[in-house]
């Protein structure tokens, strides 16, 4: 690139000889003017030519100047890359000398090891001889354990078929059950939805009790062949307890006696023997009808009123439903009634009262107050029998008579006396023995069978 300079000076002394030393002459000709004109154009393009030429060398110079950078740079990098490559021949050097040195001690120590091995390894053969005569040792017993274990699977295979079958068929059987429960379900389901239906519709349902319910029924109030056994049922508050005290002939307090009292006392069957032993009657005082114990309709099986040999239906202001369907039950199972309303002391002052006599002074006016009350107990006497006759033909049952009595009158008459108020109550006592005394007289020729 050196000879770029000096041809650029040698053009322009060139071209200054050519076109700037020659003399103007004063009269050129035409030839020499267009020669000169010639000249000029030569001379500018050869100028234009000039400037393109240090153009290119100015960028020529720049690219040398470019080249040279790099190629410094480059030789800079030749240089460090070549110290990295020796500093790491060097490491490498090293590393194999360490490498050297690191065979040279494993094979010392591979071969310390080896001739260690040999002695270790025939050790290790007889100890590994044993073992396996152990272990052959243990694989016989393994195998006669085994075969000991596959015939008790065996057998409890077997054992397990057996159970399964059985299952099968306790599965069968409880399938069976089960359908049978279902059939019985649905049954008891359609029984229950009928008498649900004849309840709403007035019907009562007919209870036939089983002869184990007889018997409990028999063990529940302890019945025995030779007594005679009075029941006494009725609505809740109908003075039962009191009525099984007057026919004892004890009074509401004395010992051994009945509860009493305003609202409902007996809850259970109370048993109460006649106070004379020769008298072979027992009492039985029953929980009151018409409760929320105990509904209407379930009150005769509930009660177990099928084992008594005698039922008295007690009420007090009113005949009931309640004492329909006892006595309708008393005849489905043959039981002899006896209809008694109780209170009548009580009945026949309300009367009297209602009539105007306000008096409590018995001394006050006997005369007027003895006819008073001979109305009063007429009234009493036939208001009852004309309400409980219609009752009893509405439910298609027979007439019967009821007994109007008054507790402290019937008792007056249990023990021996002849009260002037009496009403029914020496009937009533009269009509119960003899009712016993034929049924006894019955029983023992064979006619009657509990």
């Amino acid at each position: 690139m050196a000879w770029i300079p000096g041809a650029i000076t040698g053009g322009i002394w060139l071209a200054s000889k050519l076109f700037g030393s020659r003399r103007r002459d004063p009269n050129p000709t035409y030839a020499a003017i267009e020669a000169r004109k010639r000249a000029e154009a030569e001379r500018d393009r050869a100028i234009g030519d000039l400037d393109g030429m240090r153009a290119q060398v100015a960028q020529l110079v720049q690219s040398m100047q470019a080249m040279q950078s790099r190629t410094l740079q480059s030789q800079q990098e030749a240089m460090l890359a070549a110290a990295a490559a020796q500093q790491k021949t060097q490491e490498q050097m090293r590393a194999m000398i360490d490498a050297e040195r690191a065979a040279n001690a494993a094979r010392f120590a591979a071969e310390s090891a080896a001739r260690l091995a040999t002695e270790e390894s025939k050790k290790k053969a007889q100890e590994a001889e044993a073992e396996v005569q152990r272990t052959q040792t243990a694989l016989e017993g393994a195998r006669r354990a085994a075969e000991a274990f596959k015939q008790d699977a065996e057998r409890l295979q077997r054992a397990a078929d057996e159970e399964k079958k059985k299952a099968d068929e306790a599965i069968a059987q409880s399938e069976a059950a089960r359908n049978a429960a279902e059939n019985s379900v649905r049954e008891a389901t359609a029984a229950k939805e009928d008498a649900e239906k004849r309840l709403r519709e007035g019907i009562q349902p007919v209870l036939t009790p089983t002869p184990q319910e007889i018997l409990a029924a028999q063990a529940k109030i302890q019945y025995q062949e030779n007594l005679f056994h009075f029941a006494v049922a009725g609505r809740a508050g109908g003075g039962k307890s009191s009525l099984i005290n007057a026919f004892r002939g004890m009074s509401n307090r004395a010992a051994g006696s009945a509860r009493t009292g305003v609202t409902e006392t007996t809850l259970t069957v109370g048993r109460y023997p006649d106070p004379d032993e020769r008298c072979q009657h027992v009492w039985y005082d029953l929980p009151g009808a018409g409760t929320i114990r105990i509904p209407d309709w379930q009150y005769f099986n509930a009660q177990g009123l099928y084992v008594f040999d005698c039922i008295i239906v007690l009420f007090d202001n009113r005949f009931t439903q309640t004492d329909i369907a006892v006595l309708l039950n008393c005849r489905r199972f043959k039981i002899p009634t006896y209809i008694v309303r109780s209170k009548a002391d009580q009945h026949i002052r309300n009367i009297v009262k209602e009539m105007g006599y306000e008096s409590d002074d018995e001394n006050a006016d006997r005369s007027q107050r003895s006819t008073l009350c001979m109305a009063a107990r007429e009234q009493l006497v036939d208001e009852t029998r004309r309400n409980v006759k219609a009752n009893l033909a509405e439910a298609n049952l027979p007439d019967q008579r009821v007994y109007v009595v008054s507790s402290s009158c019937l008792r007056a008459v249990a023990k021996g006396e002849q009260p002037s108020r009496a009403i029914d109550e020496i009937q009533l006592l009269n009509d119960l023995y003899t009712e016993a005394q034929a049924r006894r007289v019955r029983r023992e020729s064979g006619g009657i069978s509990t």
